[in-house]
């Protein structure tokens, strides 16, 4: 879930993660396993979709390099071109734990009947990756790092 900052620059503000559903070259969205913390999210925003809002979807790649695969790349088109998830762009953030622990990412945007565009991708400073409830800190929870 992101927070719209300015222009086409959004926020990663929170994550859910699903830990059942996949094996390390296979991935199966479960999006009913992530409807209550969207719920939250958007009470806790005060349903500001315009500011807050749903952004996409996000995995990590434990083997192979953190680049979407392109099963990745049809199941992005075939979700941003579905009209019950109601979206006009998703991104896609494929992530990885580096033998140095150190967190590698990339990022895709898929809009309809366009092809998918790089999106580059900033880290905040340490004191907000750090925070408890940060994105960067969460991402380091989930990898035990």
């Amino acid at each position: 879930m992101g927070e719209h900052v300015r222009d086409e620059t959004f926020r990663v503000v929170e994550i859910s993660v699903q830990r059942a559903g996949g094996a390390e070259a296979c991935f199966i969205r479960n999006p009913s396993s992530h409807k209550r913390q969207l719920n939250k999210f958007f009470a806790r925003t005060g349903k500001d979709y315009t500011r807050f809002n749903y952004l996409g979807e996000w995995h990590s790649h434990p083997s192979f390099d953190a680049v979407p695969s392109p099963k990745d790349v049809l199941t992005m088109q075939a979700l941003v071109g579905d009209p019950a998830v109601g979206v006009t762009f998703l991104v896609l953030m494929v992530t990885k734990l580096s033998t140095d622990s150190r967190i590698e990412a990339s990022a895709m945007a898929f809009t309809q009947a366009t092809p998918p565009t790089v999106v580059p991708i900033a880290t905040e400073g340490p004191s907000q990756s750090r925070q408890k409830g940060g994105v960067l800190q969460r991402l380091r929870n989930v990898f035990r790092i």
